[in-house]
């Protein structure tokens, strides 16, 4: 068998070299994409780990393109000069940042309007900005990929719904398939005649239509767009759910049929108020929830995730090698951030290996978030002493981190609390631990005083701080430390390993090696 860098026997275990000094990579790291939609026009700018970027720049300005074309067959006067102006701004931004190109795409607002080629030459005449017109089919795709972006290998159907379109594309096993478009956005559904009943009825003729072209979708439904943003943001409020994180946030059908009759029930200004949805999605929420309702009625998916990547994730995942597309996005943002934050760059491998025999048996799933912590351990370490258990558990669970459970930022954020302060209570997060099961958070326990105790013997990242034999039928835990790092045993150490030993319920003995 031939040993590769990225072969789970090879020194770098299944998780795969860094990439960071790839040139292919480095071409990524900051790259600016700006979606001309049927609502807004944002800009977003990705700068971090190509695999996993963190937004640098993140605007969106509300301009209603769409707004009165289904009467009209035009673009929305006030938002072509809003729009136009807002382009603009991007623009002079991007110059400023030193940005290459920017990537700009429109959908079905400028696509179908009379005057979207008009408005395209306009923008380029007036910005330099030449508009990408993509038609539905090219809007799934994308869409699709953004989720890629965040779940690589992931498996079910994507909705994305803008302002004017609706669209559904198929994913399975990292690759894009069949993909439809539909106009069930709510700007268009504000003028279907016969108010709620028609619109209803039109409602389900078109998902029929739908179900027809994409057949049985029985697995999971990826949810992409400010509409089911707004209402998951609604959903939270109804359950009082303690994460306010969006991306990767899951609902019931149960639970959303119970959020649609809280929406018809409740005052829309009050909702608004405590969900924090802006005015001007809100007032599209009533004719998605019509939609929403009839999705899961005709496709029945197992479960629901909300997705915040989409057409922009999707412009970037199209500029990616397919080695990088196969890379776990958790793992390189970690990387990265250790690189960029850390004291002492490359001990989380270091560390990795070290805590590693007391999750042998874990599903690789499990040592996945072992390898992200560990990566992460130091990377806080300015934060006030302290409050810095308290900065680790905030940055872990709100961080923008793709391929990531609720529950699995919960974990991370213990184990990272854990690292700095050996009690969890008493902090100001304490309402969040029960998003994680007991014993998972016993296993974020015993891995962060197994990093507060490892971190004790860090010199350098490349030098021998020895290993750990666990052996939980005889609940017994030997620490084997080499001559060259047994000098830094000293009674702080001792007590750390004494807490490890205590969350594993075990007793311990230090062994000095040649």
């Amino acid at each position: 068998m031939t040993v590769t860098a990225d072969s789970p026997t090879s020194e770098w275990g299944p998780f795969g070299r860094p990439l960071f000094d790839d040139p292919g990579v480095r071409a990524l790291s900051r790259v600016g994409v700006v979606d001309v939609g049927s609502n807004s026009v944002r800009l977003v700018v990705f700068d971090g780990a190509a695999r996993s970027p963190a937004y640098f720049y993140n605007e969106k300005i509300m301009c209603a393109l769409g707004a009165g074309l289904s009467e009209t067959g035009r673009l929305n006067p006030d938002g072509r000069v809003r729009a136009l102006a807002a382009l603009n701004r991007f623009q002079h931004l991007a110059k400023g940042m030193g940005l290459p190109p920017l990537s700009v795409v429109a959908t079905a607002a400028v696509r179908d309007a009379t005057d979207g080629p008009e408005f395209c030459e306009e923008v380029l005449k007036e910005t330099g900005l030449k508009i990408w017109v993509i038609d539905g089919q090219e809007e799934a795709r994308l869409s699709a990929q953004g989720v890629l972006l965040g779940w690589p290998g992931s498996y079910g159907l994507v909705c994305d719904i803008g302002g004017s379109s609706m669209e559904l594309a198929e994913i399975n096993e990292g690759l894009v398939g069949k993909r439809v478009t539909s106009n069930l956005g709510p700007l268009k559904l504000r003028d279907i005649p016969g108010g709620r009943r028609g619109r209803k009825a039109h409602i389900k003729d078109v998902m029929k239509e739908l179900q027809d072209q994409m057949g049985p979708q029985p697995d999971r439904l990826f949810l992409v767009g400010g509409s089911w943003r707004a209402i998951a943001r609604i959903d939270m409020l109804r359950r009082g759910y303690p994460l306010k994180v969006l991306h990767e946030y899951r609902m019931s059908s149960r639970s959303v049929q119970e959020t649609i009759r809280f929406i018809e029930k409740g005052d829309l200004a009050d909702i608004k108020a405590k969900s924090g949805v802006s005015s001007s999605r809100m007032a599209l929420v009533p004719y998605a929830i019509d939609v929403l309702a009839r999705l899961l009625q005709t496709f029945k998916p197992k479960d629901i995730a909300i997705s915040s990547y989409g057409i922009r994730e999707g412009l970037l995942y199209e500029q990616m090698p397919q080695r990088l597309r196969d890379r776990d996005p958790l793992i390189e943002a970690c990387r990265f951030a250790e690189k960029k934050d850390a004291r002492m760059p490359g001990f989380g491998k270091t560390l990795y290996d070290f805590v590693q025999p007391l999750f042998k048996s874990s599903p690789l799933a499990q040592k996945r978030l072992v390898k992200a912590t560990c990566l992460l351990h130091d990377v806080s370490w300015r934060a006030h002493p302290d409050y810095r258990a308290e900065v680790c558990f905030d940055n872990a669970t709100r961080a923008n981190l793709g391929g990531l459970k609720h529950s699995e930022r919960v974990f991370l954020g213990l184990a990272l609390l854990h690292r700095y302060r050996n009690k969890r209570e008493g902090t100001n997060f304490e309402n969040l631990y029960g998003l994680l099961s007991e014993k998972g958070q016993r296993e974020a326990e015993v891995l962060g005083k197994a990093m507060r105790f490892g971190a004790m013997l860090m010199v350098d990242k490349d030098s021998p701080i020895g290993s750990l034999v666990w052996q939980p039928r005889k609940k017994r835990l030997t620490v084997n430390l080499p001559s060259a790092a047994y000098p830094l045993f000293g009674e702080v150490a001792e007590a750390r390993l004494s807490s490890l030993a205590q969350a594993l319920d075990a007793e311990f003995e230090v062994k000095r090696t040649i």
